[in-house]
């Protein structure tokens, strides 16, 4: 039993230094092999790869893909114009030396970012405190953008890093001239507002005396019109008037006694004092003598 359990654990001894001397490398990364604190390989190829066991030569794995970097705070930056401006920015790196990279910041990347932070925005500080806001806004954006990226190019091969990309994601005022802005726009449109109402309004009242305007015009053109033929109709009724009684004069002095009598007496309460005998009250007083003939044909007209 001691000879079997002697080459069982010598068996697990040799498959532990074997497995400690070989590791992969994935395609994503890049392997760097110690050798007593000091690097002795770097290996970029991906597959299955051997070393010496622990504690002679350790393997530590970084990663080549393309990291992002995002501005860690927002920093106001003065313009050319004295004016101030708040930029966020994002800038894209991966790993072109491992050992320059591993020399100045180790194998953790969060000590590169923060040592890279502060040159990224002082070469954004450099560029834009050269330009207006209209530049950094539009105009030159692009180009700030590509100056950064020179600057922090050269400065890169010290980081043993590529830049790839370099982008502004936002450009805005600080809070305090944001709201200054702010309230210039909102009185520019109420202005423009008030401006648009005193126009409408004033359209208003020019369509309403326009319509008054016709509304008299066609008023008066219907009055004039109505007063017209009333008087048409009046000639023609005169004209009858006139025909009717110039044929009988007696039954048109007692019709015109009766318009008289009709126009006196419209109402109970109407008094009039008058002498009985005057010639008012003829057609009253004797039928039989103009009021008689004339109320013999006067029978048919009712």
């Amino acid at each position: 039993m001691n000879r079997i359990g002697l080459i069982v654990a010598s068996a697990l001894i040799a498959l532990m230094l074997a497995a400690s001397t070989l590791f992969i490398v994935d395609q994503r990364q890049v392997a760097v092999v110690y050798a007593l604190g000091e690097i002795k390989e770097v290996i970029t190829t991906p597959g299955l790869k051997v070393k010496l066991p622990p504690p002679f030569q350790n393997v530590v794995f970084l990663d080549r893909r393309i990291q992002t970097l995002d501005s860690p705070e927002s920093r106001p930056i003065f313009t050319a114009e004295k004016k101030s401006l708040v930029i966020d920015w994002l800038v894209k790196w991966r790993i072109a030396e491992p050992r320059q990279f591993i020399r100045n910041n180790g194998t953790d990347m969060r000590n590169l970012e923060n040592r890279l932070s502060p040159v990224v925005q002082a070469a954004f500080n450099e560029e834009v405190t050269r330009r207006s806001v209209s530049g950094v806004l539009a105009t030159e954006r692009e180009r700030v953008m590509n100056d950064v990226r020179q600057r922090l190019t050269d400065e890169a091969k010290a980081f043993g890093i590529e830049i790839v990309d370099v982008r502004v994601k936002r450009v805005d005022f600080v809070a305090d001239i944001t709201d200054a802005v702010y309230r210039r726009m909102e009185s520019e449109r109420k202005q423009v507002a008030n401006e648009l109402r005193s126009t409408g309004a004033a359209e208003a009242e020019r369509i309403r005396a326009d319509a008054d305007r016709q509304r008299e015009v066609i008023v008066a053109e219907a009055y004039r019109d109505a007063q017209k033929i009333k008087g048409e109709g009046d000639a023609q009724a005169s004209a009858l008037y006139a025909d009717a009684f110039g044929r009988d004069p007696q039954f048109a002095q007692f019709y015109r006694s009766l318009e008289a009598y009709r126009a006196s007496f419209r109402q109970k309460t109407d008094v009039m004092v008058l002498d009985p005998s005057s010639d008012f009250f003829r057609a009253l007083r004797s039928p039989s003598s103009g009021g008689a003939s004339a109320a013999a044909p006067a029978a048919p007209r009712r």
